[in-house]
C-alpha cells in the first residue's frame, strides 16, 4: 500500500556521463511537509540528483522509478518540473540583473489585466512577499542595485510564489547573515506548516541540525544512509560523508604555541575608520607566522578591513605599518609588491579565471617573470604548476584543464598555489572554505597550518566560529566596525566568540 505521506519517491536512480557513473541505483524519498537534508562531499552526486528531480538531466534509460505526488513523472526540462510543483533556488542565483526585484519574483508569472502586466498589483504582491521574508525593500529597484543577501531572498520569494509543493534550496544561506538565516528558517517552518516540502543542501552542518528533519547521505554517486537528524550525531554524519572515521576533523582544536607571541609584529593597523562604512576605529596586529582570526557577524567590517589592508580601498583614516614602518598601499599591486596576498571570499567572481587553465591560473601574477621578448616560457610555467599540483594535492585531469571544471576545494587550492608561488610574507584569507565540502575543508585547513609554519602571517576571516577555533592562534572579534574582544590560545571557543558578539550588541 502506497504511503500517502510521501511527496517524492525515487528508486534505483542512475545517471551515466561519458566515462563517469555520477549516480548508481540511488534511493531518495521526501515526505510532505518535511525538510530533507541532502548531504555529501563535492562529487557525491547531490547536484546530479537535483538536476534529475528538476528535469535538467534525464536519468539513464530504464533506470529506476521517479514518483511525485503519487504519480510516475519524467520532467524533460525545469519548466515541466515547475508545473509539477518543484521549485529550485541555486547557489549561483539565476536572476535578471537589470530587472526589478518585483519583475524577478514574478518573471514568467506576471499578474495580467486585460492582457497586459498589472504593474501595481505585481509591485504590491512583491512587497508583501518580501515583507513575509522579513525584508522591507523598494521592490521597484533593479536587482543588481541591492545586496547579495536581498538577491538571495528575492530568489526565495520567487520560488514560494509559484505555489510549489517542493522547494529545493541549494546553498541558500551562503550569502546570508545570522539574522537573515534565522528569518529564512522561520520561512521554512511556515512552509512545513503548510505541508510544503524542502530539500536543503548545504556544507554548513550546524544548519542541517537546526532545520532538517532527516538527512540523506550520498558518497561517490551511491546512497549511504537516510536517518532522522536526531539519530545522526555529527561524528557519524561526517564519517558517513567521508567514508572513514572523522574524529580527527570533528574534535580538532589548534594547539596553542605561546612562543609565537614572542615573534616580531609583521603587520599592524591602528584606529582604522571610514565615513559611511563599517570601520569605526579598528586596531589589529599580526605576528610573523601567526594565524589571526577575524570574527563577527556579516556587516561587522571584516571584509572592509581586509580591503584596506590589501590596498583595495584607500579612502580611510588611520595608520598601517609593515615591519614597524608606516605604509599606505595605493593599490593591490602595491600590496603584492610588498609580499601581501589576498584570497577573496567570492572565489568565482574575484578569484579564478574560469575559462583559463589551471596552469594559467597559478602563474598569472608571474607572467612578467616567465616572459622574455613577450613570449611566456611554457617550460618554466609547467614546472611551477606541476610543483604546486603535487604540493597541494590538486585533483585535476591535467594542468591544461580549465579551472571551472574543478571542484570548489580544488579551485581554492589553485588560488592558494598562485599566491604561494609568489612567496608572500602575509596572506589574507576571506572565507577560505566557503562552499567547500567537509573533506576538502580539512585539506584546506591543513594547507593553512603548513603555510603558517613556514613563517607566513595569516589573517583568517570566517563566519564559521568552529573553523576559527580549529585554526587560529588569536581571534579578534568585531561588532559594527569596532574591536569588542581579543581571544588568545585556550580562550578561543565558539561559545566565547558568540559571547563577545552578544556583549558588543548590548
Amino acid at each position: 500500500m502506497e504511503n500517502n505521506n510521501i511527496l517524492l519517491k525515487m528508486t534505483n536512480i542512475s545517471k551515466t556521463f561519458p566515462g563517469v557513473k555520477a549516480l548508481s541505483n540511488v534511493d531518495f524519498t521526501v515526505n510532505r511537509g518535511e525538510v530533507m537534508g541532502l548531504l555529501g562531499e563535492n562529487g557525491a552526486g547531490k547536484s546530479t540528483l537535483i538536476k534529475i528531480i528538476t528535469g535538467y538531466y534525464r536519468r539513464d534509460s530504464g533506470s529506476g522509478e521517479y514518483l511525485f505526488d503519487g504519480k510516475p513523472v519524467n520532467p524533460t526540462n525545469t519548466l515541466a518540473a515547475q508545473k509539477l510543483g518543484i521549485s529550485t533556488i541555486f547557489q549561483e542565483l539565476n536572476l535578471s540583473p537589470l530587472m526589478s526585484i518585483a519583475e524577478n519574483i514574478y518573471l514568467g508569472n506576471q499578474p495580467l489585466k486585460n492582457g497586459i502586466i498589472n504593474w501595481k498589483k505585481m509591485n504590491e504582491d512583491a512587497k508583501k512577499a518580501m515583507l513575509d521574508l522579513g525584508i522591507d525593500v523598494d521592490v521597484s529597484k533593479p536587482i543588481n542595485s541591492v545586496s547579495t543577501a536581498i538577491q538571495q531572498m528575492t530568489a526565495i520569494a520567487r520560488a514560494i510564489s509559484t505555489d510549489a509543493k517542493l522547494i529545493i534550496m541549494d546553498e541558500a544561506t551562503s550569502s546570508l547573515d545570522n539574522n537573515e538565516v534565522n528569518t529564512l528558517f522561520d520561512v521554512i517552518r511556515k512552509l512545513k506548516a503548510k505541508g510544503i516540502s524542502v530539500i536543503f543542501v548545504t556544507h554548513k552542518l550546524d544548519e542541517v541540525y537546526r532545520i532538517c528533519d532527516r538527512g540523506t547521505i550520498l558518497k561517490d554517486g551511491k546512497f549511504v544512509v537516510c536517518k532522522p537528524m536526531s539519530e545522526l550525531p555529527k561524528l557519524d554524519l561526517i564519517s558517513y560523508m567521508l567514508g572513514r572515521d572523522a574524529r580527527e576533523i570533528v574534535n580538532k582544536k589548534k594547539v596553542y604555541n605561546k612562543e609565537i607571541q614572542e615573534n616580531e609584529t609583521y603587520y599592524e593597523a591602528r584606529n582604522i575608520r571610514k565615513t559611511n562604512c563599517r570601520l569605526n576605529g579598528i586596531n589589529i596586529h599580526i605576528k610573523k607566522g601567526e594565524v589571526v582570526g577575524l570574527a563577527g557577524l556579516l556587516g561587522s567590517g571584516r571584509t572592509e578591513l581586509a580591503k584596506v589592508i590589501f590596498g583595495d580601498d584607500q579612502k580611510y583614516i588611520g595608520y598601517t605599518f609593515l615591519n614597524g614602518i608606516a605604509v599606505k598601499f595605493r593599490s593591490p599591486h602595491d600590496a603584492v609588491k610588498n609580499k601581501l596576498a589576498f584570497c577573496s571570499e567570492d572565489r568565482k567572481a574575484e578569484g579564478i579565471f574560469p575559462y583559463m587553465s589551471v596552469e594559467d591560473n597559478i602563474t598569472m601574477p608571474q607572467v612578467g617573470k616567465l616572459s622574455k621578448f613577450g613570449l611566456i616560457s611554457r617550460r618554466k610555467q609547467k614546472k611551477i604548476t606541476e610543483r604546486y599540483i603535487s604540493k597541494l594535492s590538486i585533483k585535476t585531469p591535467s594542468s591544461k584543464t580549465q579551472i571551472r571544471d574543478l571542484s570548489g576545494g580544488n579551485q581554492q587550492k589553485v588560488i592558494f598555489s598562485r599566491w604561494l608561488a609568489m612567496e608572500p610574507d602575509m596572506i589574507i584569507l576571506d572565507e577560505p572554505t566557503r562552499g567547500i565540502d567537509v573533506g576538502a575543508k580539512g585539506e584546506i585547513e591543513n594547507i593553512i597550518s603548513s603555510i603558517a609554519k613556514q613563517g607566513i602571517s595569516i589573517l583568517y576571516i570566517s563566519s564559521e566560529n568552529d573553523e576559527l577555533v580549529r585554526n587560529c592562534d588569536r581571534v579578534v572579534v568585531l561588532y559594527e566596525g569596532k574591536n569588542v574582544k581579543e581571544l588568545v590560545g585556550e580562550e578561543i571557543s565558539s561559545e566565547s566568540i558568540m559571547a563577545a558578539i552578544a556583549a558588543g550588541k548590548s
